[in-house]
Formats: C-alpha cells, structure tokens, sequence
C-alpha cells in the first residue's frame, strides 16, 4: 500500500506544470490593478508623437492581474469624428523581473502584431505609473520608442 501511495505522489508530482515563480498578486506588487493611460509619446525615425489621453476625446485602460494584461482603447466621441478609427483591443500573458515588465502579446485586433513581446521599464510612484520602451513588429515595419504615463484607475 505504502508503495502505491508513493508512487501515486511521484507521478503527482511528475505531471504537475513546473514553477513559473510567485505571481505578481501573490508577490503584492504594485502593478496589478487597472490603468488609465493619461499620455502616450511615441519616437520613431526622429519624430515625436505625443497623444493626450486626458483631453476627453480618447480612453486607453489597461488591466493587469497576477498573469495576464489586457488593454482597451476607443474614442470618447462614439464615432463622430475622425478618432473612431481608434479602437484597439489586445491581452496576453506578461513577466515582471524587477522593474522590467514585459507583454507577450496574444491576441490583438491588429493581428500583425500577435505573437510579439515587448519590454519595458517601469516605475509606480504612487498611483502614476511610467513604462517606457521599444516597440518593434517586422511584419509592419514598427521601431519606436514608447513612454506611457498611466494613473490608477477605479477602487484600487
């Protein structure tokens, strides 16, 4: 009997998914929660692109949990203007190694994009949190750098 019990517990143990490490909500860190993105500054071949989120005109959140983030973003003007065009939707799973906090993109309403990773640095002071790095996708000829400036949003 005490065989079968032992061997029972190796294969147990055996098919169980190996340790990924603590994940950020078991770690308590700071960047789970959902995120505002108040301004977006885009540098790609010299020029500079820097898009007001906080203007009333534009809403990008993003959701973090313990694996995965998912981002959301459409114009506040439901299609009257020239930024309904704007709507983008994505999520995946994401590792945080200190503050480098880096998105593996699974799905994306623009598919060339799927299958990406992107890091980038992060700091949180306070409820404002700043990623910065580069975003480049092959398919699409993408090379930029980009700084995000985002504040906690809802009960958090």
């Amino acid at each position: 009997m005490m065989k079968y019990v032992a061997l029972l517990s190796m294969m147990f143990m055996a098919c169980r998914p190996q340790d990924q490490g603590k994940s950020a909500v078991e770690e308590g860190l700071p960047i789970v929660g959902t995120w505002k993105l108040l301004k977006g500054t885009l540098v790609e071949k010299g020029d500079t692109t820097v898009t007001d989120y906080a203007n009333g005109k534009l809403s990008f959140i993003k959701v973090i949990n313990g694996t995965h983030f998912t981002f959301l973003s459409h114009d506040l003007e439901k299609g009257k203007d020239s930024a309904a065009a704007n709507f983008s939707a994505g999520g995946g799973r994401y590792t945080l190694q200190g503050s480098t906090y880096t998105e593996h993109l699974e799905f994306c309403n623009d598919r060339a994009w799927e299958g990406n990773d992107f890091s980038f640095q992060v700091t949180i002071k306070g409820d404002t949190l700043v990623q910065t790095g580069v975003e480049k996708v092959a398919a699409t000829g993408v090379d930029r750098q980009n700084t995000e400036v985002y504040v906690r949003y809802g009960n958090h």
